[in-house]
């Protein structure tokens, strides 16, 4: 007897959209940014003051924008009840639903206070501005260094959880070898500082601070964490090729016949090599020609950031190509409607409209860690910034 089996595989649609990019890739920045701004607002540490200046408007314009991107995923905004009508404990996304609000309130906390005693400087200020200062500074009470430190704090131990959590999300995910690794997260977490850098870098360019120090010590974080990000990926190579079993080795077998994974992962290492050597080379030059190459810095920022971002739509978008019940790798086109390049250009329209908007009602450049110095160390601390600022601090 003659007979035929036919085997018939399902299309599946692709369960994230470009809107988990843009999550994944701001809440990196915003708690890459935190952790930069806090030596100088949590710890005083001065020499890093210009740079926290900097890293605030990364968090907070990021922080905000981020759960914009997340609600939009949810495909129905409006069920992101269900996260604490339902709560699951055993859910990684379900823990997020609590860390994260408490993560955005201690950042916003954590930057009124830093931004408490300039708004109070600008609360006599003509017109909107003025009153928005007295409106924000609530008083004219002292603001406390304890308490800065204190709420800082609280922000990084929950900016810790959301690191923990957005890798591991993914991580646990068995039906897809190539997030399901103990690589992942912290991969995730070195790309976040690369973009973060790189956005403080650009900031400080497009600011017209230009301040050489902000420029260093940033050179520094791409430096360490290009290296670690490195590392981490050699370790991920290297765990894949030498097991004949496990997570890493079916990663690498998923992706093995395809020019198009091949060609991702030699643009990748190529740009975080250039960048690594960029910045070495860099920071190896002589203290006469530094400041004329620390001008080009900005350029390295554009790069860092596109690295972080990069990662974030290989890992997240070009993984759901990969068939998981038949061979082969399904085709994605991005729509032009909200799911693809409007709600991309929409995300980073909103984080712009974000910095703006504390670029025009935030005296930012005054900012600083607790009540304000006395006499000569506060026009010390601002020196560095008044002399290069060029735009106005609206107060």
């Amino acid at each position: 007897m003659n007979s035929t089996i036919e085997l018939l595989a399902p299309r599946y649609d692709i369960a994230w959209y470009p809107w988990a990019v843009q999550y994944f890739f701001m809440i990196a920045v915003s708690y890459a940014s935190l952790w930069l701004a806090a030596p100088a607002l949590v710890f005083g540490k001065q020499s890093w003051l210009p740079t926290a200046r900097l890293a605030m408007i990364a968090c907070v314009s990021t922080t905000l924008v981020a759960p914009v991107a997340l609600l939009a995923d949810l495909h129905q905004p409006l069920r992101f009840w269900h996260f604490y009508a339902y709560a699951n404990t055993h859910s990684w996304m379900s823990i997020g639903s609590v860390v994260l609000p408490l993560y955005l309130f201690s950042v916003l906390g954590f930057a009124w206070l830093a931004w408490r005693p300039a708004l109070q400087e600008q609360r006599h200020a003509v017109g909107l501005s003025g009153l928005i200062a007295k409106w924000l500074s609530m008083g004219s009470g002292s603001t406390p260094k304890a308490l800065v430190a204190l709420v800082g704090l609280a922000a990084l131990m929950l900016s810790s959880g959301i690191m923990l959590y957005t890798g591991a999300e993914l991580a646990i995910v068995k039906a897809r070898p190539l997030w399901n690794t103990i690589w992942l997260p912290p991969m995730l977490v070195a790309s976040g500082f690369i973009a973060a850098a790189g956005l403080i870098l650009v900031l400080n360019r497009v600011s017209r601070i230009c301040a050489p120090a902000v420029t260093r010590q940033m050179l520094y974080v791409l430096l360490v964490f290009c290296a670690l990000a490195g590392l981490i990926a050699l370790s991920w190579l290297l765990d894949g090729l030498n097991a004949h079993v496990g997570s890493v080795a079916a990663a690498l077998e998923s992706v093995r016949f395809s020019p198009s994974w091949r060609s991702t992962a030699l643009w990748g290492a190529l740009t975080g090599v250039a960048l690594f050597a960029s910045v070495v080379f860099l920071l190896t030059r002589s203290a006469q020609r530094q400041p004329a190459l620390f001008a080009w810095a900005w350029l390295l920022g554009l790069v860092a950031i596109h690295m972080g971002w990069m990662f974030r739509w290989v890992v997240l978008m070009d993984v759901q190509h990969v068939a998981r019940n038949s061979a082969g790798f399904h085709h994605y086109g991005i729509p032009a409607g909200s799911s693809g390049i409007l709600g991309i250009v929409g995300t980073f329209g909103l984080w712009l409209a974000a910095i703006l908007l504390i670029e025009l009602f935030i005296p930012w450049r005054q900012a600083q860690q607790g009540s304000q110095l006395p006499g000569n160390a506060q026009d010390a601390s601002r020196a560095p910034l008044t002399a290069n600022k060029g735009a106005p601090s609206h107060g």
